[in-house]
C-alpha cells in the first residue's frame, strides 16, 4: 500500500472533524484506496473495508496496537492494557461463488455480504423505535437489501416479498455472513488478570484509527506552528520534511 502523505492525511482529518462514525470511516477508507469512488467504497463487504483500514493503520502507525479496556465486573473495574498485532487482524472475506446460499425450510435464498451502505440504511431504523422493534426491523431490512434471489417451495419470490423473510432464514443468513466475513465485526474476549472475569468488547478499527489520526494531526500542526514561528517556513515546506528531520529541527529550537 502506498502511504498517503502528511498533507493528504491532514486534509482527511480536517474533513472528518465535522463528521461522525460512518462519515469518518468513509474518509479513512478513501485514504486507504485513493483511486476508489464513493459508491465503490460503500458497496464493498464490511470485512474488506476493515482489512483495508488495518492495512492503512500498519502503513501509518505500525503493527502494534495498544488497547485499553475496563474489566466487566463492577466489583473489579480493573483497567486492562494489552497489545494487538494489526498484521493478524482484518482477514478478507471468503465469499463463495454466487453469493451466500441459505436453505431453511421451504426457502432457498442467495445473499451478498453486508456493506457500509447497508449499515447506514439499517442504522436509520433505530431512531424512534424500541430496541426490540428496531432490532427486528433492522434484520429484515438488512436481509431484504442483501438478498439477491429467493425461492419458496420452488417458486421464485417477488422482490417486494423479500422484506418479509422469516426469522429462521435471517438467522441463518447472519450465521453464514459471520462465517464468510469474520472481520466484519471483531470482538475481543479478554480475561481480567486481577479477577479472571472475561470481558468482551468490539474492536472498531475505523474509530480506533480515527483516534490515532486525530492525535497525530494535532501533534503535526503543533510542529508546524513551532517551526514556522522559528524559521518562517510555510506549512507545505514543513510537511515536506521527513519526520526525522522535522524532529531534529524542533530539538534545535528547544536548545536555542
Amino acid at each position: 500500500m502506498a502511504v498517503t502523505g502528511p498533507a493528504e492525511l491532514l486534509a482527511t482529518w480536517e474533513a472528518g472533524l465535522a463528521r461522525q462514525g460512518g462519515g469518518r470511516a468513509l474518509l479513512l477508507h478513501r485514504a486507504a484506496r485513493p483511486g476508489a469512488g464513493t459508491d465503490a467504497l460503500l458497496s464493498v463487504p464490511l470485512g474488506e473495508r476493515a482489512a483495508d483500514l488495518f492495512a492503512l493503520r500498519r502503513a501509518l502507525f505500525g503493527e502494534r496496537m495498544q488497547v485499553t479496556l475496563d474489566c466487566a465486573d463492577p466489583n473489579c473495574g480493573e483497567a486492562m492494557e494489552f497489545e494487538l498485532d494489526a498484521a493478524a487482524m482484518g482477514a478478507r472475506p471468503r465469499l463463495p461463488e454466487g453469493g451466500l446460499r441459505v436453505a431453511e425450510g421451504e426457502w432457498v435464498v442467495h445473499f451478498r455480504l453486508p456493506s457500509p451502505a447497508d449499515l447506514t440504511a439499517v442504522a436509520s431504523l433505530a431512531d424512534g423505535a424500541s430496541p426490540a422493534d428496531g432490532a427486528t426491523d433492522a434484520r429484515r431490512l438488512l436481509g431484504a437489501r442483501c438478498a439477491l434471489s429467493a425461492r419458496r417451495a420452488g417458486r421464485a419470490v417477488a422482490e417486494e416479498e423479500l422484506a418479509a423473510l422469516p426469522e429462521p432464514v435471517l438467522k441463518r443468513f447472519a450465521e453464514a455472513a459471520e462465517e464468510a466475513d469474520p472481520a466484519a465485526e471483531v470482538t475481543l474476549n479478554i480475561a481480567c488478570p486481577q479477577c479472571g472475569t472475561a470481558t468482551a468488547a468490539e474492536l472498531d478499527i475505523a474509530a480506533y484509527l480515527w483516534t490515532e489520526l486525530d492525535a497525530w494531526a494535532r501533534d503535526v500542526l503543533l510542529d508546524v506552528h513551532l517551526l514556522a514561528s522559528a524559521y518562517g517556513w510555510s506549512e507545505p515546506e514543513i510537511l515536506a520534511l521527513s519526520p526525522l528531520r522535522r524532529r531534529y529541527y524542533l530539538e534545535l529550537c528547544a536548545d536555542a
